[in-house]
C-alpha cells in the first residue's frame, strides 16, 4: 500500500521548498514529491501533515553507543583526562551492557529525528561476549539504518599510547576479526539497513602499522574508513612529538585521505588541511556539543564548506554529550559558527544540509538518503511546527533555531519508527530502562572488581 504525506511544508534539500505539498511513498521508496493534491489512489494510507515540516531523516555520522552507560562522569575534564579516567571502566563492559546502551542510544537518536546512525566501537575486552553483535541486534530491533564501525586500539601505554595496556588488542587479531565482521554483517546493496566500516580509534591509540593495514583491508573489501582526528591541541602536540608531523599530515602519509574516509571532530585543522580534505573528498563529522563539553574547540565548518569538503554531523558518545539531540546539533553547529564568524557564517538551511545530505556523503550514501527525491529511500522526518512554533514564519527556522520540535512521525524505508514522540517498533519505556540497567550493571562490575 502506498503512503502519502500531504498538506505539509516540504524541505526536500534537493530542490525548492514547497509550502503545501506531499510526499508519496511506495515499497519503501519515495515515488513523488510535489505541491498541491497528491497523485495517489484512494487506497493509499494518508497522513495529514498540516502544521508539519517534512525533511529527510537526519544522519548521525559519529557515535559511541556503549558510552550511554557512563554518562555524567568526569564532567570538568579535558579529553585526555576524560579518556584516562574512563578506559578502565569501559574495559569491564560486556555484551549485555552494550546491548542496553545501544538500544537506549539508538532509540534516543530515532526520537531526535535520526534515521541512519553510525557507531564507533573500539573497546573489546576479552571474555565479555560478542559486543558487536549486541549493538547490531539493538539496531535491527529498533529498525534504524545502521553503520557500525569496527574500531580498535593496539597502542597502549607501554608503546607510548594513551590507553592502558589491558584495553588494547593484538594487531593480527584485530585485522582477522575485522575481516570476519565485514563478511558477516556488511550489506552493500541499495537500501541496506546494515553496513560496516573499519575504524581504528585514533593516532594516539593505534600504531602506524595498524592504520595502514586497516586501510588496505577496508579498500580490499569495499568498505569505508573512519577514525578520530585533530580533536584537541593535546593530540597535535602528541603527533608532532611522536610522529614528527601534524595529525592530518600523519594521516596522509598513512594513505588515509580519500573519498572513502571521514574523520570525527577535525577541530584543529590548518588551512592546508582543509584544502587537502576538499581536494581528496575526505569528510568530517562535526560534533559541536561534545567538543564544547570537553573544551576541545570549534571545528572550522564554515571554511570546510566553503572549500567544498564534505561535512556531516555527529552527537559523539553520550558520556561526552549527555542526551544530546541530533536535531539539536544542527542548532549548535549553526550558533558556534556564528559566534566565531558572525551571523552569516552558517544558515539554518546549511545546518539542515549537513545534518542530512552532508551525513549521507560521509557514509557514501548520497544516492540513497539525505534528500527527498523520487527513487531515494523513504527515510523521512515530520516535525510539528504549529502551536507555539507557528509564530515563527519560517518552518526551517523553527526546526534549527529553536529547541527540537515534537516529532510527529519518523519513517525508515517507509516504516514508522516514531509516531507522536513515541517509539513504535519497540516498547518505548523498555528502551529507556535498558539503558538504565546497562549503567547499573557496569557500575556493579566496577564495585565488584570484575
Amino acid at each position: 500500500m502506498k503512503l502519502v504525506i500531504e498538506n505539509a511544508y516540504i524541505a526536500p534539500i534537493a530542490g525548492p521548498e514547497i509550502e503545501s505539498g506531499y510526499v508519496v511513498v511506495d515499497g519503501g521508496l519515495i515515488e513523488a514529491v510535489g505541491s498541491g493534491a497528491a497523485p495517489a489512489g484512494p487506497d493509499a494510507q494518508r497522513i495529514d501533515g498540516t502544521g508539519c515540516l517534512v525533511t529527510p531523516g537526519l544522519v548521525n555520522t559519529h557515535h559511541h553507543l556503549y558510552q550511554w552507560a557512563t554518562q555524567g562522569l568526569y564532567q570538568d575534564a579535558t579529553l585526555f583526562e576524560w579518556l584516562t579516567g574512563l578506559y578502565r571502566l569501559w574495559a569491564r563492559m560486556d555484551a549485555d551492557v552494550v546491548y542496553g546502551a545501544a538500544a537506549a542510544g539508538l532509540g534516543w537518536m530515532a526520537l531526535t529525528g535520526c534515521t541512519t546512525s553510525t557507531d564507533h566501537h573500539y573497546v573489546f575486552p576479552k571474555g565479555r561476549g560478542d559486543l558487536f553483535e549486541a549493538e547490531v541486534r539493538a539496531a535491527h530491533e529498533l529498525g534504524i539504518r545502521f553503520h557500525p564501525c569496527r574500531g580498535s586500539m593496539d597502542r597502549g601505554q607501554k608503546d607510548g599510547g594513551l590507553p592502558p595496556d589491558e584495553v588494547v588488542e593484538d594487531r593480527d587479531e584485530i585485522l582477522s576479526n575485522t575481516a570476519e565482521t565485514i563478511d558477516k554483517y556488511h550489506d552493500p546493496s541499495f537500501g541496506s539497513m546494515l553496513r560496516v566500516a573499519v575504524a581504528p580509534c585514533s593516532p594516539f591509540s593505534v600504531s602506524a602499522d595498524l592504520m595502514t593495514e586497516s586501510a588496505t583491508l577496508a579498500r580490499s573489501m569495499g568498505v569505508r574508513l573512519h577514525t578520530h582526528l585533530a580533536e584537541t591541541l593535546d593530540e597535535e602536540e602528541h603527533c608532532k612529538e611522536q610522529m614528527g608531523c601534524t595529525p592530518v599530515e600523519y594521516m596522509e602519509k598513512l594513505g588515509w585521505l580519500g573519498d572513502d574516509v571521514w574523520f570525527a571532530h577535525a577541530v584543529h585543522l590548518h588551512d592546508k588541511d582543509i584544502r587537502r580534505f576538499a581536494e581528496t573528498g575526505t569528510g568530517s563529522a562535526h560534533c559541536p556539543s561534545s567538543n564544547a563539553r570537553l573544551g576541545a574547540g570549534i571545528a572550522r565548518v564554515t571554511d570546510l564548506l566553503a572549500a567544498g569538503a564534505p561535512v556531516g554531523l555527529g552527537v559523539d558518545g553520550a558520556a561526552s554529550s549527555e542526551l544530546t539531540s541530533l536535531a539539536g546539533e544542527m542548532r549548535q553547529a549553526m550558533l558556534f559558527q556564528r559566534a566565531v564568524h558572525g551571523p552569516k557564517a552558517l544558515t539554518a538551511r546549511q545546518a539542515l544540509e549537513i545534518g542530512t545530505i552532508g551525513g549521507a556523503r560521509n557514509l557514501g550514501r548520497q544516492d540513497e538518503i539525505g534528500t527527498l527525491e523520487p527513487g531515494k529511500l523513504a527515510d523521512i522526518a515530520m516535525w510539528r511546527v504549529d502551536g507555539f512554533r507557528s509564530a515563527v514564519a519560517d518552518p526551517v527556522c523553527a526546526l534549527v533555531f529553536g529547541p527540537q520540535p515534537p516529532l510527529a512521525r519518523l519513517l525508515v524505508g517507509g516504516r514508522t519508527v516514531v509516531e507522536n514522540d513515541e517509539l513504535r517498533t519497540v516498547a518505548h519505556d523498555a528502551v529507556g530502562r535498558a539503558g538504565a540497567l546497562a549503567r547499573k550493571r557496569l557500575a556493579r562490575f566496577e564495585q565488584e572488581g570484575r
